[in-house]
């Protein structure tokens, strides 16, 4: 039978994790300037990206850590960094430049991943599967990891309706406030990450 438990519990922790109404700034920042039917796109792109990542992860999480020696904590440490880089990019005002973002699809990166499929995500993926010894609860599993990628898509779908609200304006200031948010996501999974090393040294 389907786990409920199972799937309320994951989707609540991927809800928080990779943090839907959170996420709309940053997606109105980081695709401004562009036309709604290419930034609709691009939300669909991103979403299809995060949910990749996170189902090779989550069946082949483990073998791949292992086999390149990377530890949960490095991992963690690394997507802090690079999320900590694209903060200041937001802050300083860089994306506002056509040439730095015209050519780049950010629904990969910083979209995809590691925004959405970031460190946490794919830690908490990687421990559901594991746990998860039987089949029904194998479909709880991967049942609330889609559902949490449509919800996703939704939230970034329709928050293009905010940019006809806030006009050019309000998207720069979105723009700067998004960048404050993730910057500080960023110095978080970085402290994160090296406060697990110290406790498993």
């Amino acid at each position: 039978m389907f786990d409920f438990a199972v799937f309320g519990s994951l989707f609540l922790t991927l809800f928080v994790i990779m943090d839907p109404p959170g996420i709309t700034p940053i997606f109105l920042a980081l695709t401004a300037g562009r036309p709604a039917k290419v930034q609709k796109r691009m939300a669909f792109q991103a979403v299809c990206v995060a949910f990749g990542v996170i189902a090779v992860f989550g069946v082949l999480g483990h073998q791949i850590l292992n086999y390149l020696h990377v530890s949960i904590p490095a991992l963690m440490i690394a997507g802090g960094l690079l999320l900590l880089l694209i903060a200041l990019d937001l802050l300083t005002g860089k994306t506002d430049e056509p040439k730095q973002t015209k050519d780049v699809n950010v629904a990969l990166v910083p979209l995809g991943m590691p925004l959405l499929a970031g460190p946490g995500a794919i830690v908490s993926v990687i421990l559901a599967v594991q746990k998860a010894g039987s089949v029904a609860t194998q479909v709880s599993v991967w049942s609330a990891i889609l559902a949490i990628h449509v919800v996703l898509w939704l939230v970034m779908r329709y928050s293009l309706l905010i940019i006809r609200v806030i006009k050019d304006g309000g998207v720069v200031l979105v723009t700067r406030l998004a960048g404050m948010m993730l910057s500080a996501i960023a110095v978080q999974q970085i402290i994160n990450g090296i406060t697990q090393v110290i406790r498993g040294s």
